[in-house]
């Protein structure tokens, strides 16, 4: 937290959760502007709900960091998409990467895929892979963006708007929480924002590469994320707001 930082993030999170509602996506991302002092975070995974506020902080030159987490795991594609975007805005993207030492250890304890052969195995690999950075990347913000929908999954619909992070101590928004798939959809089709080619050969959620599948007919959203693993609740823990989900070493 930032020093001028309000000593009350939770009350205005609460705030601004009861304002949401009634104002668009962009209304949304400039209110959050407005409200919280200091650095503002946006994390992207580059997916479509993520291109859609990518846009809307670029086009309208928004004073919120873009950031992407940069796992070493990412689709081929994904890094296309990360490129031709910086180049239609002609904004940078920002990059966090794993710790190397980290990496390493991990690596030579489990193997370089021993995520499938354990859930523990995996939530490690999170841990270095996504949570250590995401830690790196919100230290010393007052407030976090992310692309987060009520629909794309039981555990997400759960969620606010706006709530407050007790683990990171910071504001965190969900400006197209209401909006359904086919509407952000419509909207980048429309506003030309490039998005993941791979969405169109049924990958709706695209994480690591290894850790993600093509959708079959009538599957979930996010039936494609680590499917090998039986729980209908599969986080890698980034919006998990359990404080012992968090590694050590990755709160801000």
């Amino acid at each position: 937290m930032t020093a001028e930082a309000p000593t009350d993030l939770k009350g205005l999170a609460a705030e601004l959760n009861a304002e949401f509602p009634a104002l668009s996506p962009l209304e949304r991302l400039k209110r959050l502007r407005e409200t919280v002092p200091g650095r503002l975070v946006f994390t992207t995974s580059l997916g479509i709900e993520d291109q859609m506020i990518t846009h809307l902080i670029f086009s309208n030159a928004i004073k919120i960091e873009v950031v992407t987490l940069d796992t070493g795991r990412l689709f081929p594609e994904t890094y296309d998409l990360w490129r031709r975007t910086e180049e239609q805005y002609g904004k940078r993207i920002h990059a966090k990467y794993p710790n190397g030492e980290k990496l390493e250890e991990l690596i030579e304890d489990q193997g370089i895929d021993g995520f499938y052969y354990a859930k523990e195995f995996r939530l490690a690999c999170c841990g270095v892979r996504k949570i250590e950075p995401l830690g790196r990347a919100l230290a010393g913000a007052n407030g976090w963006v992310t692309g987060l929908r009520a629909d794309q999954s039981a555990n997400r619909s759960d969620m606010d708007f706006v709530g407050f992070d007790a683990v990171r101590g910071l504001v965190k928004a969900n400006p197209l929480f209401d909006l359904t798939r086919a509407e952000i959809a419509a909207y980048t089709a429309s506003e030309s924002v490039p998005v993941n080619v791979l969405h169109d050969k049924g990958f709706l959620s695209i994480g690591c590469a290894p850790c993600t599948r093509a959708l079959e007919p009538g599957e979930p959203e996010r039936a494609g994320r680590w499917w090998w693993e039986d729980d209908t609740k599969r986080e890698c823990g980034l919006h998990v707001p359990d404080a012992t989900s968090v590694p050590k070493g990755a709160r801000a």
